[in-house]
């Protein structure tokens, strides 16, 4: 005789078993396949790639929208669109959001932004980084006003977590109009090639409006927003490429603002020399190379992981481990525009290094800068506003900071790039450096104008003035006698200076003075 309490839970578990299912298929078979044909996984499919395996826990499986207008009441589907909840990645705690093109084009509904405000809001109580898997048609037209909440309730949550527990944003296929808002808030955005896109206002209003012809690629493409307006980060080739970067930048991060990076043991010897940086920096102040040569050559594993590598490529950004830690790097890259500081650039910079200072990642800091770029776009653009930024960045963080100048530090831009006076920890420069208001050649037209004019050979004057300048100040010398360098050293002894510096200063502790917030300048 069967368990009579057994036989009445049989309809329950078989109700629960179809409402799985049915929230498991999303938009149905055809829609799936659909999303396969266009080279996209579904939503689901996404995050058993990003989370480890099993670890996944999912929250809300069953809600289901409101909207009853427009015969939306018979069209419901269990999740509504976004896939919610909880994993692991390398064994670390996460939470993950994954928008379902197959369910209504993934369009944001009230009932679908209070599952994401629900993870997100649970992420920051419990000090776990936010992952958005986006892929989206907007707002769902058939609530109003509804979905447009559901928007700003994210946003705002968005903007109370910044600087509390990292936040992540893949862009896997449309995100256009006030959906582009919550990744832009985000601390990194991925975007995989030919697939996703982003923009306030698609190419058929801008055709109507300005009667421009634009493609959605060409207009806020994976490429678009690396290259031009930076407002993404990375550019992937495809989705699996774009969520094993995640796994690999989420390496580098801590979990919240409390902790500290997660490091590795090292096997990478800390007094390691490298003879190549001997000769490097070249001697002639005129002629280029690549910072990130000289990057690499110091960091464990010659491993450096870069952010944002398609946009002002005048600086040069990223991660990477010394002696098993995450460190944050900016480097100045004299192979392009000879390492000037333009507003791109500034911008670049100035944000990764709040964001290291947000989540206690040291920054090590490589100069070689001629000063700030000239020209009437510039000025008219906003540089001083934008170059203000990253002085405002380097003076306002707290993490270690140690830095090397490996040869120019002219003007402002020697000030602006963590320099001593801007509460740089430890400042090393090699026996290239230049330190000087500006280059000796025009130092030397400003100063001995009327001598060089009155001369009986201006020529050989100017090159005597100018060799007499460079003696005086452009070198490191002067600066070390006035404290303002700490060492010059060997640049073969770089990877073992720095590391000292940052094993020394792993219990900094610094405050700013109390206030609400900063008014950094916008």
């Amino acid at each position: 005789m069967s368990d009579p309490t057994t036989t009445e839970r049989d309809p329950l578990r078989q109700r629960l078993a179809a409402l799985e299912q049915q929230a498991e298929q999303g938009g149905g078979a055809e829609r799936i396949a659909r999303q396969h044909k266009d080279g996209k996984l579904t939503a689901r499919e996404r995050i058993d790639l990003l989370l480890d395996r099993g670890s996944f826990t999912e929250l809300d499986k069953f809600v289901t929208h409101r909207a009853t207008d427009f015969g939306m009441a018979d069209k419901k589907i269990p999740g509504d669109g976004v896939v919610t909840g909880y994993g692991t990645i390398d064994g670390r705690q996460v939470f993950v959001f994954a928008q379902d093109f197959t369910v209504f084009g993934g369009s944001l509904s009230g009932a679908y932004a209070q599952k994401i405000c629900k993870v997100m809001d649970l992420a920051t109580r419990v000090g776990a980084p936010i992952i958005g898997l986006n892929d989206s048609g907007g707002a769902r037209i058939q609530e109003g006003v509804e979905s447009l909440a559901g928007y700003a309730d994210i946003f705002l949550r968005n903007t109370l977590a910044s600087g509390v527990v990292p936040q992540l944003s893949l862009i896997l296929g449309p995100c256009a109009g006030g959906a582009v808002y919550s990744p832009a808030i985000t601390d990194f955005i991925l975007m995989t090639k030919a697939a996703s896109y982003m923009f306030i206002t698609g190419p058929d209003v801008i055709k109507t409006v300005t009667h421009e012809d634009v493609t959605k690629e060409a207009l806020g493409g994976a490429l678009a927003h690396n290259q031009k307006s930076g407002v993404a980060h990375f550019a992937a080739d495809t989705e699996q490429a774009a969520i094993a970067l995640t796994r690999q930048l989420l390496a580098y991060l801590p979990s919240n603002n409390a902790e500290d990076a997660p490091a590795v043991t090292p096997d990478d010897d800390p007094e390691r020399e490298e003879a190549a940086l001997a000769t490097l920096v070249p001697t002639n102040p005129n002629k280029p190379y690549d910072i990130r040569e000289v990057i690499k050559l110091v960091v464990d594993h010659k491993h450096f992981f870069e952010v944002q590598e398609h946009f002002a490529k005048n600086i040069v950004v990223g991660f990477a481990r010394l002696n098993g830690r995450s460190v944050g790097i900016v480097g100045n890259n004299p192979a392009v525009l000879a390492g000037c500081l333009d507003i791109d650039a500034s911008v670049k910079a100035a944000r990764f290094v709040r964001f290291c200072d947000c989540f206690n990642i040291p920054l090590v800091t490589f100069v070689d800068v001629p000063g700030f770029l000239p020209g009437t776009n510039q000025e008219w653009g906003g540089i001083i506003k934008h170059g203000a930024k990253l002085l405002y960045a380097y003076a306002e963080a707290t993490v270690p900071k140690v830095t090397v100048i490996t040869r120019k530090a002219y003007g402002g831009a020697y000030d602006v790039m963590a320099s001593k006076h801007i509460r740089a920890d430890v400042n090393y420069a090699y026996p290239t450096a230049e330190i000087a208001v500006m280059g000796p050649d025009g130092a030397v037209n400003i100063i001995f104008r009327k001598e060089i004019e009155q001369a009986k050979d201006p020529v050989a004057e100017k090159n005597r003035l100018v060799a007499d300048y460079r003696e005086k100040f452009a070198n490191p010398f002067k600066a070390a006698e006035l404290g303002y360098i700490d060492e010059v050293i060997r640049p073969e002894q770089t990877r073992a200076r720095v590391i000292r510096a940052l094993e020394m200063l792993k219990d900094k502790r610094q405050e700013n003075l109390p206030r609400k917030h900063g008014n950094i300048p916008l």
